[in-house]
């Protein structure tokens, strides 16, 4: 059976208390839980992680790369919060492991203030999810599982 790698990067670990009206009120653990569902519907493992620190993503796409290369990884759901708007080092990590990647955003980032409409992350990834709330991620394992 093969994996489904979903990162989530800086600041969501606050998710269900920071913003709610920006970002709802399901936690990290709710947002895990729905996760479960739709790789288990679907036929995957899930590997669910956060992180605010840069490195440990970076690191955790290097191990995605090396799943990918033994062909147990289906792909990476990633949700970079801050960092997309900031992280050449992001997009490096993806374009040098090739991973099958969908960058998602809870939120509609277009909608949002100007400095979010900039993405390192969208010229390397597969495809791009925003606007659809924490659904998005069932969505996205929805969307990965098409691609397999």
């Amino acid at each position: 059976m093969k994996t489904v790698m979903i990162l989530n990067g800086p600041n969501l670990n606050l998710l269900g208390t920071r913003e709610p009206q920006v970002y709802g009120s399901q936690t990290l653990a709710d947002v895990q839980a729905l996760c479960e569902r739709a790789c288990a519907a679907n036929g995957f493992d899930l590997d669910f992680r956060q992180s605010n620190h840069e490195g440990e993503l970076l690191d955790a796409l290097h191990e995605a790369g090396r799943m990918h290369a033994a062909g147990t990884l289906a792909g990476v759901v990633l949700n970079a919060g801050a960092y997309t708007h900031t992280s050449v080092a992001l997009h490096d990590a993806i374009k040098g492991t090739g991973v099958c990647l969908i960058e998602l955003h809870i939120s509609n980032v277009h909608a949002r203030e100007e400095f979010r409409h900039h993405s390192y992350i969208s010229p390397v990834a597969k495809a791009v999810m925003c606007g659809f709330g924490v659904n998005g991620y069932a969505l996205a394992v929805a969307g990965l599982a098409g691609m397999q």
